[in-house]
C-alpha cells in the first residue's frame, strides 16, 4: 500500500491544472442520466450553478425533473418531444432537436452557470438533426470553466475523441427485457 500511495500522490502533484471539463456517459447499459444527475447534485452541493437540457425526454414527468425542475440554481428544459420511433416523423425530430440546440447554446454561452448537462444529446448527433461541427463549436467556445456532461447511447468516435472524460455503460443484465416494466424512482 506504501508503494501504491506513492504512485497516487506522484499523479495528483501532476494534476495541477484547472478548466472546465467535457464528459460523455454512452453505451447501452442503464445509468448514463442517473450519474450525469449524480454529478448535478454534486456541484449543487459545492454551490454551483447548474443547466440541464433534455433532448430526447418528452414532457412526461421524471423523478429527476419533478425534483430539479424548481431548484434555485437549477435552470432545467425538457425539449424533445419524446423518442423517434414515438413521433416517426424525421422533419419534427429535426426541428425538434435544432429548437433544443438553441436553448442549449445558450446555456453554454452563459457565464453564470457553471455545469451544463446535455441529456441524451447523442441521439440527434447519431440521427444527424444536428451537425456535430457546429456542436463541438459550441461546447469548444464556452467560458474556460464550465463543465459540460454529455449523455446517451452511441456517442460517436468525434465526440469521444473530443471529451476530457469517457465513461461506457455496458449493459450485463436488464429486467425489462424479462418483462419488467420501468419503474418509477429507479428507470423514471
Amino acid at each position: 500500500m506504501q508503494r501504491k500511495k506513492a504512485v497516487v500522490d506522484a499523479a495528483v502533484a501532476r494534476a495541477g491544472k484547472s478548466r472546465g471539463l467535457l464528459l460523455v456517459l454512452t453505451g447501452n447499459g442503464k445509468g448514463k442520466s442517473s450519474s450525469a444527475f449524480g454529478m448535478v447534485v454534486r456541484a449543487l452541493g459545492r454551490g454551483l450553478r447548474v443547466g440541464v437540457a433534455q433532448f430526447v425526454k418528452g414532457h412526461s414527468d421524471t423523478g429527476e425533473a419533478t425534483f430539479f425542475r424548481h431548484h434555485p440554481a437549477v435552470t432545467w428544459q425538457i425539449l424533445g418531444e419524446g423518442f423517434s420511433w414515438e413521433t416517426l416523423d424525421r422533419q419534427r425530430d429535426a426541428a425538434a432537436a435544432e429548437c433544443a440546440w438553441t436553448v442549449a447554446q445558450g446555456m453554454l454561452a452563459d457565464p453564470l452557470l457553471d455545469l451544463v448537462l446535455l441529456d441524451e444529446l447523442t441521439f440527434p448527433l447519431k440521427h444527424a438533426y444536428l451537425d456535430i461541427d457546429r456542436v463541438l463549436a459550441d461546447i469548444q467556445n464556452r467560458p474556460r470553466n464550465t463543465h459540460v456532461v454529455v449523455t446517451g447511447r452511441a456517442a460517436s468516435a468525434v465526440l469521444i475523441d473530443a471529451a476530457d472524460t469517457v465513461t461506457e455503460m455496458r449493459d450485463v443484465k436488464h429486467a425489462f427485457r424479462t418483462g419488467v416494466r420501468a419503474q418509477a424512482g429507479i428507470d423514471l
